[in-house]
């Protein structure tokens, strides 16, 4: 069989409506109360697989949107990065626009306004349908039926747009920028690590990358900084590995800077310690050393982090085992502890869902948007909850 979830292995199980309850799953304290406004699906095209997006709050209350779109399933040659907006809080979006399309896999997508109001969109490129077209190529040689003959001649055709040398050196962690508000794009350019949800900007204007380098030799994880708004990234510093484990196992960083200049960031861990666990490190000197991962006993992944208005930290993350669906945290100390899970979203019927992101609206309430594949459909959408903090 084809390896169709890559890195991503998904557990299967489901839950009935009651996931919407907050239910503590730690030692802590009961999280805080919440209400669920809304949840519905904002996907434009549902006949078309849309994964792991990203949604950012501009300075004039425009959202932004990006995912990876134009899909057949989670794992194939047609990904391309689309962008969506909103003028009212997410009530309606934008047709998606495409924004990045190169003729491989174009993935998980991150955006973010900078200080002075450049957009940054990335994503990284990928060949991982190429074991699966080559799967069903010798299930069809065999005589059994494969992806069957249409399909697999599309994905064919997709394939030998390059040759198996132009592909691989298609191969990259990309950024693309706009200074115009996405009237005009740049070509996309190296931005030396990926995440998935992309960059996250500090205080003194600059803006940091944590991620991992993902196509050069050594895999190594780092954080970059860009001092020219995005315009160029340099290594700045790199999280080491917690004793025995690999770093080669981190995957999935994003970062925030607390109220107290500590930048915290999270990473999805597949080492056996913890395994599939988030794990976060801190930096106290603007990200050049970092603090050895440590498990904050939260099971979920990957996370996105996000200070709140009044300094709190928000960390939004998928769950992919009972209760299916996404749940949040909170911390009142800067990231030292966490509240018990927030389950705002708790009655999913697959775990081909998740990479949550957040942002909070004008009134104080919060926007979380994922991709989910829902009963009946063979194709993930984007979901979206409008909910708030009560307590």
């Amino acid at each position: 069989m084809p390896t169709k979830l890559n890195r991503r292995t998904l557990l299967q199980g489901g839950l009935g409506a009651a996931g919407l309850v907050a239910i503590g799953q730690s030692s802590r304290a009961a999280g805080p109360a919440f209400a669920v406004d809304e949840i519905r699906t904002i996907s434009q095209q549902p006949n078309l697989y849309h994964g792991w997006p990203t949604v950012a709050r501009r300075k004039s209350g425009e959202l932004l949107l990006v995912c990876s779109g134009g899909r057949e399933q989670h794992v194939d040659p047609f990904g391309r990065v689309e962008l969506m907006r909103s003028k009212d809080d997410g009530k309606t979006w934008t047709w998606p626009q495409v924004v990045i399309d190169t003729a491989i896999d174009d993935r998980d997508a991150g955006v973010l306004e900078t200080h002075k109001g450049t957009i940054l969109i990335t994503t990284f490129t990928s060949l991982a349908f190429e074991s699966n077209l080559s799967w069903s190529e010798r299930e069809m040689a065999a005589g059994k039926k494969g992806y069957g003959a249409a399909k697999t001649a599309r994905w064919q055709s997709a394939r030998d747009r390059l040759t198996p040398e132009q592909r691989k050196a298609s191969l990259g962690v990309w950024m693309i920028r706009s200074t115009d508000s996405g009237v005009s794009w740049s070509a996309r350019y190296d931005c030396l690590v990926d995440s998935p949800h992309g960059p996250f900007q500090l205080v003194d204007g600059r803006q940091l990358y944590a991620g991992v380098d993902l196509w050069r030799p050594g895999r190594e994880v780092r954080v970059c900084e860009s001092k020219d708004d995005g315009q160029s990234w340099q290594v700045l510093g790199r999280i080491p590995a917690r004793s025995g484990d690999d770093a080669k196992n981190y995957h999935e960083l994003h970062g925030v800077e607390a109220n107290d200049g500590r930048i915290v960031v999270q990473i999805r861990n597949h080492n056996k310690a913890n395994a599939g666990e988030t794990l976060q490190t801190h930096s106290t000197d603007g990200g050049k050393t970092w603090s050895v991962p440590r498990s904050i006993g939260v099971w979920g992944l990957p996370s996105h982090l996000l200070k709140l208005t009044d300094g709190r930290l928000l960390m939004t993350y998928g769950h992919r085992r009972p209760p299916l669906g996404n749940q949040a945290r909170v911390s009142g100390d800067n990231g030292r502890t966490w509240s018990a899970a927030m389950i705002f979203h708790g009655n999913a019927t697959s775990g081909d869902l998740g990479y949550p992101s957040t942002v909070q609206l004008g009134d104080g309430s919060l926007l979380s948007i994922w991709y989910e594949s829902m009963t009946g459909s063979a194709k993930a959408v984007l979901r979206q909850a409008h909910w708030r903090l009560t307590g």
